[in-house]
């Protein structure tokens, strides 16, 4: 008989988790159970969606004269994205982000308001990224040391909805060629126990 191995805590259900955001060149905290401090940020509120990992990949195959499979395939294309949506818009975070406008810039006057304004022509706006998602005792850590907000869904302001900044974020490669960076506290997997 056929000895089916099973773990249910090796599963992971992403029940909280957070994001931070850092200028590009700020190491990473390192370890989803170290609160990020010093230039580390808070995105602060994140909709129950939670946290979407992207792959984006293309491939070509190569089918060799007299062949129906391909004996090889080439990856063209490998792309990797986070996407969430920011719930505390208020926050001079997540305007900055979502506007592509410095934090100091958004400072409030003597009198309490803050004014700023959008260009036509936004620079691009490289920030290094860190997001956590946390299972009870399983937590995985992701650090993006170069992203950018790569796209942004509109905002509805309504009275039966929060108000939220949708982002996919575009994980773009360090000095070291690398795109994400894991860091993972997980059970240790069971021993298999089949011949």
């Amino acid at each position: 008989m056929v000895n089916i191995t099973r773990a249910a805590d090796l599963s992971a259900i992403g029940a909280n988790g957070g994001g931070w955001t850092a200028p590009v060149g700020t190491t990473s905290p390192g370890d989803p159970l170290i609160q990020p401090t010093g230039l580390w940020q808070p995105i602060g509120g994140i909709s129950e969606d939670g946290l979407t990992q992207g792959f984006d990949e293309d491939s070509e195959e190569y089918t060799p004269w007299g062949y129906t499979s391909p004996w090889r395939t080439t990856i063209t294309k490998s792309v990797r994205t986070f996407g969430l949506t920011a719930w505390e818009t208020s926050r001079t975070t997540v305007k900055s982000i979502q506007y592509r406008i410095a934090e100091a810039d958004l400072a409030p006057d003597e009198d309490g308001l803050t004014t700023y304004a959008e260009t036509a022509s936004p620079l691009p706006d490289r920030r290094a990224w860190w997001f956590i998602v946390i299972d009870g005792n399983v937590m995985q850590g992701f650090y993006v040391p170069e992203g950018e907000v790569s796209e942004r869904s509109d905002v509805s302001h309504k009275q039966d909805e929060t108000a939220g900044y949708e982002w996919t974020i575009t994980a773009y490669p360090d000095t070291e060629g690398n795109t994400v960076y894991h860091a993972d506290r997980l059970p240790a997997t069971p021993e298999y126990t089949g011949s």
